[in-house]
């Protein structure tokens, strides 16, 4: 990518940073790369959408004269911005944007939300509970418990905790029960999972934070969702694939021993949906009631 930008530095610096045609705050794009102008200085999960939902399928680069291109994570008015999309639209530039719906406070631990589509999210994945060691099963004993990768600690700040579907689920089978999330939020049913997909167009790197995978599958968090590859914990007790996968439960039972999932991968922009055993440990992700 940077020797591709590196033919546009000329561009970049004689133009009065020329875009496409606009309106209001919207800016007509084309399949490929596009130079754009903010017109509103702001996070970019939180001022930026698209229409259709899922044509962003880059980092928007800013250019630093002397210091070349770089990643941003914040637009400011009056700037230019490179930014690839997968087919020609309109992206939608505004502080109207909705961008969250407040915060939690839940075990201790303050969490932002994010509103995609119809649907608020939880911006992190849920860390509730007391760790046990990734080689002892949870149990129905009245205290949440919760696995944390390489049983480190500092794992779970950063990642989440891992939980077994029973845990997670409170030992409930009913699909979007509250489980283990904060009141007014509950385990994501596998078809609130696939309205998530539909709603960015079905680009796990638009799920993806940035920094989470690389090439084809480096995250852009255009939606804001901020997905962290966490890895999983297996049915004997050990921990796999931290920054390489991430696997979500849902809250929709495949068969009396295994749930439905979600999931993205490092290399690629794929969403997935599968079904995995119970005894899995893996992320929970709350949404809004």
């Amino acid at each position: 990518m940077k020797n591709y930008f590196n033919c546009f530095v000329i561009i970049f610096l004689v133009c009065n940073i020329t875009t496409a045609q606009t309106s209001n705050d919207t800016i007509q794009v084309s399949t490929g790369w596009n130079l754009i102008g903010a017109l509103t200085t702001g996070s970019i999960p939180d001022i930026i959408s698209t229409e259709p939902p899922g044509i962003i399928e880059s980092s928007f680069f800013g250019y630093i004269p002397g210091g070349g291109y770089y990643s941003a994570d914040t637009l400011k008015r009056g700037s230019g911005y490179w930014v690839k999309v997968n087919q020609s639209g309109i992206l939608i530039i505004g502080s109207s944007v909705p961008s969250n719906c407040g915060t939690v406070v839940y075990g201790g631990k303050i969490y932002s939300t994010v509103i995609i589509g119809s649907q608020c999210w939880l911006k992190e994945n849920l860390d509730i509970g007391t760790m046990i060691p990734g080689m002892q099963d949870q149990i129905n004993n009245g205290v949440i418990e919760k696995y944390c990768y390489n049983n480190d600690p500092n794992n779970c700040n950063i990642y989440g905790g891992l939980y077994q579907w029973n845990e997670a689920m409170q030992y409930s089978t009913t699909p979007g029960t509250q489980g283990i999330c904060p009141p007014g939020w509950h385990i994501p049913t596998l078809t609130e999972f696939q309205a998530l997909a539909t709603t960015v167009g079905n680009d796990g790197n638009a799920l993806k934070a940035i920094g989470q995978g690389s090439g084809g599958g480096a995250g852009t968090n255009t939606s804001g969702f901020s997905a962290l590859l966490a890895g999983w914990r297996d049915g004997i007790g050990e921990f796999h694939n931290l920054t390489v996968d991430v696997f979500h439960w849902s809250s929709s039972e495949f068969n009396p021993n295994e749930a439905r999932d979600f999931y993205m991968y490092w290399w690629s922009n794929i969403i997935g949906f599968g079904n995995n055993y119970h005894f899995f440990g893996m992320v929970v992700r709350c949404v809004k009631d």
